[in-house]
């Protein structure tokens, strides 16, 4: 009896400090939702791009002046792309969480041995391959169109990565405070697009008066792009250094904030 008792004795399942089998297979279900529909995932911010790079270069000219040191379609591009890697990184997120949410199937990641911080981390690093992934399609569909110089590929993954991080957090904490998809699109609409469109992705702060230049170096939006770009041009409205520090603190902040509200299930059931 006693050696029945050892037998089938039921324990614990130790992972270790983290579940790198189940962290895994979220991040690679996360990017499999994402490639299913690859026409709309992948090649949807790229068209989006091209028609704002088509429709300004038209309206405005490619001969209004140099800014930065290049002409306004070189010094424009850089800035539709890392647009759209701030957009789809937010994008993927709260789609995630807010599917999982209205369908139900949001259980499956409640009872997997998935911590708070692996579940936050997979989905998060999950938009950010997204967003990468459209930089890089990006990148390579506006080389052949538009002559943008790479000036250093560091900045632009650092920059890139930061952003995406950024707004993949904060996708995550719009998806967990959502009741449904029009609140998504009030956080899209009131925070996410104002903040890119007044970043400086259309124009150069320098021809801002010294009141707006000081508004556009407190917004996080301001550094993602100027930092993006000063990868491909080599230059930038504002400091490097200090954008590079903004952003992981912010990256660090928006992280935790998920992280916290999703340990203790704040709105997990709506």
């Amino acid at each position: 009896m006693v050696e029945l008792n050892k037998k089938y004795q039921i324990g614990v399942r130790r992972f270790g400090l983290i579940n790198w089998i189940g962290f895994k297979s979220l991040w690679l279900k996360e990017c499999n939702r994402f490639m299913a529909v690859w026409q709309q995932t992948l090649l949807s911010p790229l068209v989006s791009s091209l028609l704002f790079l088509s429709v300004l270069s038209l309206a405005l000219g490619n001969d209004r002046g140099d800014v930065l040191g290049y002409s306004f379609i070189s010094f424009l591009a850089p800035g539709l792309i890392a647009m759209s890697i701030l957009t789809q990184s937010f994008s993927h997120s709260v789609s995630s969480l807010m599917i999982g949410k209205i369908q139900g199937n949001i259980v499956d990641m409640l009872y997997a041995p998935l911590s708070a911080l692996e579940v936050s981390m997979a989905i998060i690093l999950a938009a950010i391959t997204r967003s990468l992934l459209i930089a890089i399609i990006s990148i390579i569909v506006f080389s052949i169109i538009v002559k943008i110089p790479i000036n250093n590929i560091f900045y632009i993954f650092i920059f890139g990565f930061l952003s995406s991080f950024i707004l993949g957090s904060l996708g995550f904490i719009t998806g967990l405070w959502a009741e449904k998809f029009d609140h998504t699109a009030t956080v899209t609409n009131f925070i996410i697009t104002p903040l890119s469109f007044l970043s400086g992705v259309f124009y150069s702060i320098d021809k801002l008066p010294e009141f707006f230049q000081t508004i556009s170096h407190i917004n996080p939006f301001f550094y993602m792009i100027d930092g993006f770009r000063f990868g491909f041009l080599g230059n930038s409205d504002g400091s490097i250094g200090i954008g590079i520090i903004y952003l992981t603190i912010l990256s660090f902040l928006m992280w935790f904030i998920a992280f916290y509200l999703y340990k203790k299930g704040y709105k997990i059931k709506s």
